[in-house]
């Protein structure tokens, strides 16, 4: 796999990604317009969970570019991503198997979270997160995860509502599996590591 990490630090490529990553976080917030306006203002950053995992990786990216590293915006980056990216993909495969269908909506949702997820663990050599970040990094992940599910500002999928309080402890098992992969990919000693020419 060794060969890949030229090809991601690659300014080209980061560019590439910085585009992708930008338009896919202006789709996404578009794409929670709905329920923004319906959601009451303090709970306005914690509910397009996808876009925002999106966004933590934008500034990741552009601190690449720039030669420099923001390590809390790493650490947000890879728990989010993984968390929000098997989360999306979770749900949709849940939706299949209530209705019996997949159209290409969720084809393209499950496509782009899964491509999420891996692009967030790729990248993990090159951040520098320390324990402090990982930490902030969970209280703002499982506190987002109290106000999904005690206030139920979590994403809108009707089909599933039946199934919240299961959604809800799945979520909050995956956050912890986020944080965990987290440490193991970025803090861990020995672990491999590189840097962005």
């Amino acid at each position: 796999m060794k060969w890949i990490y030229p090809v991601l630090g690659n300014k080209a490529v980061l560019w590439l990604l910085l585009v992708i990553n930008s338009a896919g976080t202006i789709y996404g917030y578009i794409w929670y317009k709905w329920q923004l306006v319906d959601t009451p203002a303090i709970f306005l950053p914690f509910v397009p969970d996808s876009p925002t995992a999106s966004l933590f990786f934008v500034f990741v990216l552009i601190a690449f570019l720039l030669g420099k590293n923001w390590p809390l915006f790493e650490a947000l980056a890879i728990v989010t991503l993984i968390k929000y990216g098997i989360w999306a993909v979770v749900m949709n495969l849940l939706v299949f198997q209530v209705t019996g269908e997949l159209d290409w909506i969720a084809l393209m949702l499950i496509f782009s979270h899964g491509a999420m997820a891996i692009q967030g663990m790729l990248y993990a050599p090159f951040y520098r997160v320390k324990t402090w970040h990982l930490v902030v990094t969970g209280i703002w992940t499982l506190h987002n995860d109290v106000i999904d599910y005690v206030f139920f500002m979590l994403p809108r999928y009707t089909i599933l509502d039946l199934y919240t309080p299961q959604i809800g402890y799945f979520t909050f098992w995956l956050s912890v599996f986020s944080l965990g992969i987290t440490y193991f990919l970025t803090i861990k000693k020995n672990r491999f590591q590189l840097e962005i020419k």
